[in-house]
């Protein structure tokens, strides 16, 4: 329960009441125990349309927030915007103070780095630090998120509900397949992004994805094949990554 803007959550005890539970149940446990304090991220990615018809046929004003890197593609834009209008999305958009000329100018062209460190402090600037903006902003103690198990090795290890950084995460279609969210765009006449059919099966930004094979794992192309995350859904602490390894997560 949410009390006095507090996070007050047995996850233990929520996960095992949500297992088995169709999405749009664990979208309603979701409103029910935090109210006016739940958001959603969408970044109008290749399946984004999944998450934001089903979440907002639960909570049609659902606050949806985009973090707007400066980099996305157009495609990327003209689909949200297209989406937006057909769903009549509660939009929120939150970009860094800094602009991607002035990034460029301080730091190069991070993005062409082959150097870990230098891709993390890209998307620290670029998404991370304006997510915390927009949750603190916001207000949000619980974030709905479109992850999925079969996405990456960190995402299989994930329950229906987290805690990160004092937030409640929420997955509702953590246990989906790829054939299932497919299923539900066709059910619901959805559509896929713009450049989805192009061979992007992760679509994030125009410098740092790259279409792929048939064979190909969906989040390879992203990153330079570096990493799998950005960091929006990664432990912000050690001691939450330390959480997650002693529960088995």
């Amino acid at each position: 329960m949410v009390t006095d803007n507090t996070v007050n959550v047995d996850f233990d005890a929520a996960n095992e009441l949500l297992r088995g539970k169709e999405a749009t149940a664990i979208v309603q446990w979701a409103t029910d125990v935090f109210g006016e304090y739940l958001v959603m991220t969408s970044s109008f990615g290749a399946q984004s349309a999944v998450m934001l018809h089903l979440c907002t046929q639960v909570v049609p004003r659902l606050p949806v927030v985009f973090i707007d890197t400066g980099y996305l593609f157009p495609q990327t834009y003209q689909f949200a915007e297209q989406l937006q209008q057909r769903l009549n999305l509660n939009l929120k958009i939150y970009q860094s103070p800094i602009s991607p000329a002035r990034m460029a100018a301080i730091y190069g062209p991070l993005w062409e780095s082959t150097n870990k460190q230098d891709l993390d402090r890209y998307d620290r600037i670029r998404k991370v630090e304006p997510m915390q903006h927009a949750l603190a902003e916001l207000g949000a103690k619980a974030w709905l998120a479109g992850l999925r198990r079969s996405q990456t090795d960190y995402r299989a290890g994930l329950r229906f509900v987290e805690s990160q950084g004092g937030i409640a995460k929420i997955y509702p279609i953590i246990n989906w397949t790829p054939k299932k969210v497919h299923e539900y765009l066709v059910k619901h006449d959805l559509p896929y992004h713009p450049l989805y059919e192009k061979g992007y099966k992760s679509i994030g930004d125009w410098h740092s994805t790259e279409s792929l094979g048939g064979d190909d794992h969906e989040r390879a192309g992203r990153f330079k094949g570096l990493k799998q995350e950005c960091g929006l859904h990664l432990p912000q602490t050690p001691e939450e990554d330390q959480s997650r390894d002693s529960s088995s997560l």
